[in-house]
């Protein structure tokens, strides 16, 4: 999948009162699972460990392309003239 915003998304977990093992729980991974996914950037993450962390914390569109797909997507989120 590529790099991960890894402290983004633990970012948004915090502020959610959420945790990296409450994540793995609301999206059936056991602790070791979403600890494994999460090393190293993200790059073992697939496109469905994406799908279904997006639709667990119910991120916003622009959440999700800032955690997952900012590498795909360039200057997202800052404005050019």
């Amino acid at each position: 999948m590529g790099s991960v915003n890894v402290p983004k998304l633990k970012g948004i977990l915090l502020e959610r009162g959420l945790n990296v093992v409450k994540l793995g729980q609301m999206i059936g991974y056991d602790k070791s699972s979403i600890y494994r996914r999460l090393e190293d950037s993200g790059k073992s993450m697939t496109v469905d460990d994406a799908n279904l962390i997006i639709k667990a914390l119910k991120l916003t569109k622009e959440e999700a392309i800032a955690i997952f797909f900012s590498q795909f997507v360039p200057n997202f989120g800052t404005t050019q003239e």
